[in-house]
């Protein structure tokens, strides 16, 4: 697949009934349900402030907080997965998604400003948005994008200096590194089996089997050992993409 930029995994014209994503339970979701529900997500937060400039912190790995980082990467913010709990002075902080008992628990200390918003669970703080009803009731389109592929679309805070981001050509490129040295083609499932926070897990269970026209498979999917299936085993530790998305040399 040929694409510039993050948000055009979740084109229009890629919208049909092949799986995309396969959750933690077996749960398939096909590319129509991923594109669209991704749009909502990216209209739904929209109203707590995204924009480019911004970052969103995502708890989990599951479908949810996977349509968050695609809804805030359609608003040209900038997703860090698994953010440390006190972000009291991340002043570019804009919305924390995360289980509703998490952020009802008083764990995180967010900057002034920042919005709750919350899945799962219907909260029973008035100030916390619940993500998962919401989003349902968004318009399911977005509207036509253009955004510069040097945007920042991931950060995290395991580089050497502190805070590292990686900008939408940067990903893309790791991506295609994980295809050409794994030959992904269209229908190879990934199976997820590392944490999020790293983005070098990101960018090899997420991002390249969408560019290849794969499919995600969340951690513990035992149907991804099935007869006639390919299943690759993303670890950070071991996957060889982890050397070439370095904070080290790559500019976001």
């Amino acid at each position: 697949m040929t694409v510039t930029t993050v948000d055009e995994l979740v084109t229009r014209e890629l919208r049909d009934d092949r799986t995309a994503l396969v959750d933690a339970t077996g749960r398939a979701f096909d590319r129509h349900w991923f594109c669209t529900s991704s749009w909502q997500a990216g209209n739904f937060l929209r109203h707590a402030g995204i924009r480019e400039g911004v970052t969103v912190g995502t708890v989990g790995s599951g479908p949810l907080a996977l349509l968050a980082f695609f809804g805030t990467t359609l608003l040209e913010g900038t997703t860090r997965f698994e953010p440390p709990t006190d972000l009291a002075d991340a002043d570019d902080f804009r919305a924390l998604v995360a289980p509703v008992a998490d952020l009802e628990s008083g764990r995180y200390d967010l900057p002034p400003g920042a919005q709750r918003v919350g899945y799962g669970d219907k909260p029973t703080e008035p100030d916390v948005h619940h993500f998962d009803a919401g989003i349902w009731t968004e318009n399911p389109s977005f509207p036509p994008l253009d955004i510069d592929p040097d945007t920042a679309v991931l950060t995290n805070g395991l580089g050497p200096t502190g805070e590292q981001t990686w900008s939408h050509t940067a990903v893309l490129e790791a991506a295609r590194e994980v295809i050409d040295e794994y030959g992904l083609e269209e229908d190879d499932r990934v199976v997820v089996r590392e944490s999020v926070a790293d983005p070098r897990v990101v960018v090899a269970g997420v991002i390249a089997p969408l560019l290849a026209d794969g499919v995600i498979v969340l951690a513990g999917d035992d149907a991804a050992d099935e007869a006639g299936e390919r299943s690759i085993a993303v670890s950070s530790d071991r996957a060889p993409e982890a050397e070439r998305i370095n904070p080290a040399n790559v500019d976001g």
